[in-house]
């Protein structure tokens, strides 16, 4: 999901929203880690991550329910990044591991609650809630990547590359 490019600012919000809706509720569960340290720091990053759900989910409910031409823009937005929202409600072995030793949350809980948060703000917002998302041939877990995050990578690694013996 986060791969994909911004382009149109509907689709940029939405990105944005459906992935604030999930990262909160996985924060929250972190916070609750056996794990002191991640528990820790999922705690600090969880009043920041609410602050971002607010934002984005208020702008989602105003381009939605908004002009003639930013609803259009939304509807336009959901099918074009819906697909990817697979990743963010299933977990695969190793997930359900790490939550079976009490360092991550349970992914069916997080699943219900970015389920609860979409279509509580899709519904505000006059927007239709799609049915759940099925995988397809894009896999992030097994590696299989969109051709988007080629171009990320590349920009992300442009000031080692340019300076390899620089210290940060």
């Amino acid at each position: 999901l986060v791969e994909q490019p911004n382009g149109d600012y509907a689709v940029t919000i939405l990105k944005q929203f459906l992935y604030d809706a999930w990262h909160l509720p996985v924060l929250s569960g972190l916070a609750q880690s056996s794990d002191e340290r991640i528990a820790g720091i999922a705690a600090k990053a969880v009043k920041e991550v609410t602050y971002h759900l607010r934002r984005s989910g208020e702008w989602v409910e105003r381009l939605g329910d908004g002009t003639e031409e930013s609803h259009k823009r939304m509807l336009a937005a959901i099918p074009e990044l819906w697909r990817f929202t697979v990743e963010l409600t299933s977990a695969d072995d190793s997930e359900q591991r790490l939550h079976a030793a009490g360092i991550t949350p349970d992914a069916a809980q997080v699943a219900a609650a970015w389920q609860t948060q979409v279509s509580e703000i899709f519904t505000s917002a006059t927007l239709p809630l799609p049915p759940a998302a099925s995988y397809f041939y894009l896999d992030a877990r097994r590696g299989l990547h969109s051709e988007h995050l080629g171009i990320l990578l590349a920009e992300m690694q442009f000031l080692p590359r340019a300076y390899p013996d620089a210290t940060w």
